[in-house]
């Protein structure tokens, strides 16, 4: 395995970056021209070939209009049930009774499993639910830790674009059971459109862009989403094609114009030109459980950093372990694992995981390993043992030990304490 040399600062995004891990003021990213030519020599630019992972990626991009059926069996597809028996709050904070349960199981209607069998497309930004209602579920609400943003309803989203296979409608028609390339659910009836092979022809260009900002609006006549890094868009010359619906709710090719600082050919050069680019993109925005409100969590960010260089890696933290070479770290003491990850992780093409959590090492500053991640706080306690909460709610470049410096940090819940293992890519 590669090793960075302990004397070289091997921090991707600028020597000008100022840090100050989880005080409390805000992690500071400030970024000038002349920063470019200082970036790290060890990240490695060539871990991939970039033709061959692309053409993988849009291989699996494409995988549900191949499919003849949903794959899953009924177990996982309905694996969401076994909320019915946990306690579980709604939104008003009440908690949830045996017949609203009831009511979410039989409006899915799993008699009717893999009856649809229909290619489709997303038309915007849509929340992938485990039951099919918009109504959130929160364990106690009290707690810390717990109630918003980690609704439990919300298995995940995906993007404008995105090609899925449909299973069975809702019994009140409103959801449709899907699957996409990396994760299934129930979707909105009104956010999608059928697909027949003469639009599949004509969407897949073998010419694709993606998107390299965050959130910037496109327009079909009218405003039609807020568009977020990673999303593709194939190519017809100059234009960019998004599908939209008839009144029987097929599929039509519609060409649009973006902007082309928003968007570039896929992929990007994995260079370091380009991967601040894509980090500073990335950073700042707001924490999204499951990618609720739009946003991302800590595995939807890792992935969606990814893309544009068209890498693909699995949606969920656990899963993304598989997607290179994984060492386990886990017995090791703290000090050891720094100085493991220090010695041995790659800067921009290693993953450190620990349960429920993923981080994208980026290099050493200060001596000190620093990841770039999504989360979502800091777990305090005081003297007395009353648990608190540091709110960061944003992706953020930190230590590995984020808020060691706040006033009754919980070294029990120290970030680094719990890192399971690392993944090179």
């Amino acid at each position: 395995m590669t090793k960075i040399k302990k004397s070289t600062y091997t921090l991707l995004l600028l020597t000008t970056l100022l840090f100050t891990a989880c005080s409390t003021k805000e992690p500071i990213i400030k970024i000038q021209k002349n920063d470019l030519k200082n970036t790290t020599i060890y990240a490695n630019d060539n871990f991939m070939n970039q033709n061959k992972e692309t053409a993988e990626y849009i291989k699996k991009y494409f995988k549900p209009w191949k499919q003849n059926k949903v794959s899953y069996t009924m177990e996982d597809a309905t694996w969401g049930f076994s909320y019915k028996e946990k306690t579980i709050y709604l939104e008003n904070h009440i908690k949830a009774e045996e017949k609203w349960f009831n009511k979410q199981i039989d409006n899915s209607n799993f008699d009717n499993y893999n009856t649809i069998l229909k290619k489709a497309i997303t038309l915007k930004n849509t929340n992938i639910r485990v039951f099919p209602t918009s109504s959130p579920m929160f364990y106690d609400p009290k707690k810390n830790g717990e109630g918003f943003p980690f609704d439990y309803n919300q298995n995940s989203s995906i993007k404008i674009n995105t090609p899925i296979f449909l299973s069975h409608y809702s019994k009140d028609r409103a959801w449709i059971y899907m699957q996409s390339n990396s994760i299934g659910g129930w979707i909105k009836e009104s956010d999608i459109a059928f697909v027949d092979e003469k639009f599949i022809q004509e969407f897949k260009t073998s010419n694709y862009a993606v998107a390299i900002k965050e959130k910037f609006p496109i327009y079909d006549n009218s405003f039609r989403e807020y568009v977020k890094v990673a999303t593709v868009f194939p190519k017809s010359e100059n234009k960019y094609i998004i599908a939209r619906k008839d009144f029987e709710n097929n599929a039509l090719i519609t060409y649009i114009d973006i902007n082309p600082l928003n968007v570039q050919n896929m992929p990007l050069e994995f260079n370091a030109i380009n991967r601040i680019k894509i980090a500073k993109a990335l950073l700042n925005e707001p924490y999204g459980w499951g990618g609720l409100l739009n946003n991302r969590d800590c595995s939807s960010f890792t992935q969606d950093f990814f893309i544009p260089f068209g890498k693909f890696i699995s949606r969920n933290s656990k899963a993304q372990t598989k997607n290179g070479k994984y060492y386990d770290i886990s017995t090791l003491s703290k000090k050891e694992k720094k100085e493991y990850i220090k010695q041995h992780a790659i800067p921009f093409s290693t993953l450190v995981y620990l349960k429920g959590h993923i981080m994208l090492y980026i290099g050493i500053k200060q001596n000190e390993p620093l990841v770039m991640h999504n989360m979502w706080s800091i777990r305090l306690k005081n003297k007395w043992g009353k648990k608190a909460r540091h709110i960061i709610g944003k992706a953020s470049i930190t230590t590995l030990e984020p808020g060691k410096e706040l006033k009754d940090f919980d070294e029990e819940n120290n970030v680094l304490r719990h890192v399971k293992g690392i993944v090179i890519l």
